[in-house]
């Protein structure tokens, strides 16, 4: 469609001039595409950018990271969250190398087939390494696209989620697809944001349904969320000696990540209840610090209490012993950031 190829044209000019920069563009390298858009799911850019130039000085290649050990790509990615993503990498890459030879494949087909690669990983692998004109459609190209093209229906009902991605396939220019799709990324991100867009600043109001109808703000149509889950806890961290007790989690919340224990108890029951459930005698050593971590669907409210028992005490089952000076060499969620730092600091 003409309307298509007038608004290809009009963004990618904007884009020249506009693009953000970032050390995964402008390479032509499929690997390194694929880790940076596994790292900006649900992360900021800025965020991304030093953990990115590190992973990358470790594991140069995708031989390099499939034949890793897991615990060292998990360490490399503490702090950035969602480590099921990095569980997926590095199995993905190993899949790639049994498989394809250590080299991702061009057909989108095919990458969608590879553990942690979905429809829009895909399609900006194909698009930007490979300048196949496929779409990838994200949060920030649902918005665009429905603010673009006046679509005000639910944008979770399949039928409209698959006129979008029709939408999007149809309109990826075959010269620049990869610049394209970046550019429509670039613009959801800093121009078509969430709540009140900067329509007045947008290289597309001309075209925009929503512009010329005046409810840009209320687009894309998305029901309202549930209420996040609250969970209250009590952290104690536990010193024996110059030992602290933790365990690695086996939930599927943070599974195979360290933690200190967490009791449902108000802080002030906790000697009474570490002494009931593991037979353990322990004494605060200082006040209680409270400590927030907000997940996706679910807020963890800690109080973090130092405590301490006596030293060569047995630890409980599924629990350890370990010494505060080797806690920096395991991975600990971004969660347990405040036990985490009051165990590094033994008491007297």
């Amino acid at each position: 469609m003409e309307k298509y190829r007038e608004i290809s044209d009009e963004l990618l000019r904007w884009y020249d001039i506009n693009a953000r920069e970032m050390p995964w563009r402008g390479i032509q390298d499929p690997y390194k595409t694929w880790i940076s858009e596994i790292m900006l799911q649900q992360t900021r850019v800025e965020t991304v950018i030093p953990y990115y130039q590190r992973f990358l000085s470790r594991f140069p290649s995708l031989p390099d990271l499939a034949l890793a050990d897991e615990a060292e790509v998990l360490k490399l990615w503490e702090g950035l969250g969602y480590y099921s993503r990095a569980r997926n990498l590095l199995k993905g890459a190993r899949e790639v190398l049994e498989c394809y030879s250590g080299i991702l494949p061009k057909d989108p087909i095919l990458l969608r087939k590879i553990s942690g690669i979905g429809p829009y990983t895909a399609g900006a692998i194909a698009s930007i390494a490979y300048h196949l004109p496929v779409p990838a459609v994200d949060g920030n190209v649902i918005r665009v696209y429905s603010r673009l093209f006046g679509i005000r229906e639910n944008v979770q009902l399949p039928a409209v989620r698959k006129k979008l991605e029709e939408i999007a396939a149809s309109i990826v220019p075959e010269n620049r697809p990869g610049d394209y799709n970046q550019a429509v990324m670039d613009l959801g991100a800093t121009v078509c944001v969430p709540g009140t867009p900067e329509c007045n600043h947008c290289p597309l109001s001309g075209f925009c349904s929503a512009f010329s109808a005046g409810d840009a703000p209320f687009l894309p149509v998305i029901p309202g969320k549930a209420p996040q889950k609250v969970i209250r806890w009590t952290v104690p961290v536990l010193h024996s000696g110059k030992c602290t007790l933790i365990r690695r989690r086996t939930e599927n919340l943070l599974q195979g990540l360290w933690c200190f224990p967490m009791l449902e108890c108000k802080s002030e029951e906790t000697s009474a209840f570490l002494q009931r459930r593991f037979r353990m005698k322990a004494l605060p050593v200082g006040p209680a610090v409270h400590a927030r971590h907000v997940f996706t669907h679910l807020i963890w409210e800690m109080d973090v209490l130092p405590m301490k028992t006596d030293p060569d005490l047995p630890a409980p089952p599924g629990f350890l012993w370990v010494p505060a000076e080797n806690l920096d060499t395991l991975v600990f969620p971004a969660a347990m950031n405040v036990p985490l730092q009051m165990a590094q600091k033994i008491p007297e």
